[in-house]
């Protein structure tokens, strides 16, 4: 963990302070923080990963097979 020193606007310390529950303000903007990033990229690569290693996905690539070798017709 790290400790940080933020400032806020006024305005928007008090709108956090209504939504965040009490004694969960770090909690609360470390998931706003998280929502806004994103996934980091080791995240998103063993999801894909994971993805890749089911079964019914094989099944759909190869059920699309046939359009990518197929020509349009001019």
């Amino acid at each position: 963990m790290i400790h940080l020193n933020i400032t806020l606007d006024e305005r928007l310390y008090k709108r956090v302070k209504q939504r965040a529950a009490p004694k969960k303000l770090s909690a609360f903007i470390a998931k706003a923080l998280e929502e806004k990033l994103g996934p980091d990229m080791a995240e998103l690569e063993a999801a894909y990963r994971d993805a890749a290693r089911e079964p019914w996905r094989k099944t759909l690539s190869e059920d699309w097979a046939a359009t990518e070798s197929e020509a349009w017709p001019e």
